[in-house]
């Protein structure tokens, strides 16, 4: 069955540096790309700055307004869209997670903290200020792209991560998601949580997989997320529905079974629990 799309990097014509980097303006991307303002989920890190014009990013379907200084970091696999005015500009880039941590070493692109989590929120909005003394590195960005100067995949890796290190620094003010000693079990239970939602919806499957108590897994996820573990493993569950429902040659009865559902009345009861809605009433909402 046909799904929602996955782009790769390859499929944007990355011929500024290489098949795993991706620079260019917002308006020159959207000249050959105007795809991607139907939902879509990529295989990279995403990164966008926009410094004129208005809209709507839809991310995972939280909806965020685009103005001057909106910047959005988006992780692999996230569902996303836009909806732009004529007059949108800005910046846009994409990466891998294997070329950033080779380059860097130590050093790997997981450890900022707006791309730490899943949960954490794909927005930073910037005050003039901040445009200004972030603008700079993205012009230099598209600059040394279009050159063959020496040493040139060199400065792009270095002004990508001075780019991060701001976003971190303002990021950091905003949010809660800091350094925290809990934040390794996060990313743990995350990692396994995309393994095995589908079959395991036991919380004390994925603690016992983690080596630690349910009591202290319940524990890590209040802290650091609001939500139980459980909470956690149904949030996922239902995002994936809600993706799947947006590709008409799915079925609902298919969509439960491929989430691990074999009683339709219980996954419709469960999605309706958590978005208000039934499947059917959540498609046809997002028609088209």
């Amino acid at each position: 069955m046909k799904k929602y799309p996955v782009y790769s990097i390859e499929q944007f014509n990355c011929n500024s540096v290489s098949s795993d980097l991706y620079i260019n303006t917002f308006k020159n991307h959207l000249v050959s790309h105007s795809f991607i303002e139907k939902p879509h989920r990529h295989n990279f890190y995403l990164l966008v700055f926009f410094i004129n014009g208005s809209g709507m990013h839809e991310v995972d379907f939280d909806r965020f307004d685009i103005r001057p200084g909106s910047v959005f970091v988006l992780q692999p696999g996230q569902m996303h869209h836009w909806i732009l005015s004529e007059d949108i500009e800005g910046f846009i880039v994409f990466y891998t997670a294997e070329m950033y941590n080779l380059y860097f070493g130590n050093k790997k692109i997981e450890d900022y903290p707006f791309y730490f989590s899943v949960q954490n929120s794909p927005e930073i909005v910037l005050e003039e200020a901040e445009i200004n003394q972030v603008l700079p590195y993205f012009e230099n960005l598209i600059a040394e792209s279009q050159s063959n100067q020496l040493l040139k995949r060199d400065k792009i890796m270095n002004l990508l991560d001075s780019i991060h290190i701001e976003l971190a620094r303002k990021y950091s003010q905003i949010h809660v998601h800091e350094a925290h000693s809990y934040n390794v079990k996060i990313k743990n239970l995350e990692q396994l949580l995309e393994q095995k939602f589908k079959e395991e919806k036991s919380a004390a499957y994925y603690a016992s997989e983690l080596h630690i108590t349910l009591k202290h897994l319940n524990r890590i996820c209040n802290e650091i997320l609001k939500k139980t573990t459980t909470e956690v493993i149904v949030d996922r569950v239902v995002l994936e529905a809600k993706r799947m429902l947006l590709d008409k040659n799915w079925t609902v009865n298919e969509i439960a079974t491929e989430l691990g559902y074999d009683d339709y009345s219980y996954f419709s009861r469960l999605f309706k629990k958590h978005t208000s809605v039934t499947p059917t009433a959540f498609r046809l909402l997002k028609k088209d």
